[in-house]
């Protein structure tokens, strides 16, 4: 299963200049607004050591991570909803997308031009919370009449047309719906929200381009990480990102932590963004590739062998399963089976992050 994280934030928040640092391409990053109009694309990979080991044990000649799709959308500018700017185009993008990630400024820097004229994250994040929650609003005003119809006629339940008033709602009281539902102020049901196509139902993960000197200061992180709870914070500087991405792993740690800091903030957004949408992986290990498969938390062993291949799931016989853990500590598959550490898991079989698995099938 394929993850994408739409990028959003005002124009000349550093969105590109750290898509380019994301993904390694050389994206246009320009002090105007809308120096993208068209929406970037970038598959990456998401870091994960444990191949690296179940390639030493089984002699893998490839490592498959698991990827994330990062699309870099158009600076938002106020108005968006109503068609400001390119608005309509962008709120298309981000309705594509799994989750939303909001880029905020918090550095300064006088040679960058900030829309309204002044650094301000809480200002910035609430124009753009605005432009999607105006955008849902529009959403439902067209939807609930033909839904309060649709109800009438019994074409339709009526929890779709109670979902669509409760949204409306916590929307009119300028909440976003993600943080409503996460935040528990609302047991409004997502099942209906995204057959409505509503953005602010989309899990926000908030990324703040910082100032160097912000990076270990947590005071400052603390109060940036309570305004957007109950979603996820990390902090970087998209300009340090691009340096470090230039970098082999060895210069990269160092450049890092001569900053106060263990990992890229790039890698954390990849983490985090699994972590948002519940998202985990499960492993495979071969002599041609170890690699990583993504599946949601709570899936069984059929669904996660239909993400390999649909037929693997239509004729699931059995699962066998290690824990990566115990496959290093034992060495290998048959070091595991003889300690008994090999499990053979059925259909119901609900999937860890870290089983290393082979599937039995019969098509």
């Amino acid at each position: 299963m394929a993850l994408t994280i739409g990028i959003v934030g005002l124009p000349n928040v550093g969105k590109s200049t750290m898509f380019n640092a994301l993904t390694k391409n050389n994206v246009l990053a320009a002090n105007y607004p809308f120096a993208t109009i068209e929406p970037n694309v970038g598959v990456v990979p998401l870091p994960d050591p444990r191949l690296t080991t179940l390639a030493e044990i089984f002699s893998s000649e490839k490592i498959l991570p698991a990827t994330v799709s990062f699309v870099d959308i158009a600076g938002i500018v106020r108005g968006a909803s109503e068609g400001e700017g390119l608005g309509n185009k962008f709120l298309a993008n981000i309705r594509e997308a799994d989750a939303i990630c909001q880029v905020v400024r918090a550095f300064v820097d006088d040679d960058v031009t900030h829309v309204d004229g002044k650094v301000s994250p809480q200002s910035d994040m609430e124009t753009i919370n605005t432009e999607l929650i105006l955008a849902d609003l529009q959403t439902l005003e067209s939807a609930i009449p033909r839904i309060e119809k649709e109800v009438k006629g019994k074409k339709t339940d009526k929890a779709v047309l109670d979902t669509a008033l409760a949204a409306r709602t916590v929307l009119e009281a300028g909440e976003t719906l993600f943080a409503a539902i996460a935040g528990g102020n609302t047991d409004i049901d997502t099942t209906y929200t995204r057959q409505l196509g509503l953005l602010t139902t989309k899990p926000f993960v908030y990324v703040f381009n910082v100032d160097e000197d912000q990076l270990t200061d947590e005071a400052f992180q603390a109060s940036m990480q309570e305004l957007v709870t109950p979603a996820d914070a990390i902090f970087l500087n998209a300009k340090l990102e691009s340096e470090v991405a230039e970098l082999d792993d060895e210069d990269a740690s160092e450049l890092l932590e001569s900053v106060g800091i263990t990992e890229r903030g790039l890698d954390q957004l990849a983490h985090k963004g699994f972590h948002t949408l519940g998202l985990q992986t499960y492993l495979t290990a071969g002599p041609k590739e170890s690699r990583a498969w993504t599946i949601g938390k709570g899936w069984t062993a059929p669904q996660a062998a239909g993400v390999i291949h649909t037929d693997f799931q239509k004729g699931f016989i059995k699962a066998e399963v290690i824990s990566f853990e115990d496959l290093v500590a034992t060495g290998s598959v048959a070091e595991a089976r003889a300690k008994g550490k090999a499990r053979m898991e059925g259909k119901d079989y609900v999937m860890q992050d870290g089983d290393v698995v082979e599937f039995r099938f019969n098509v």
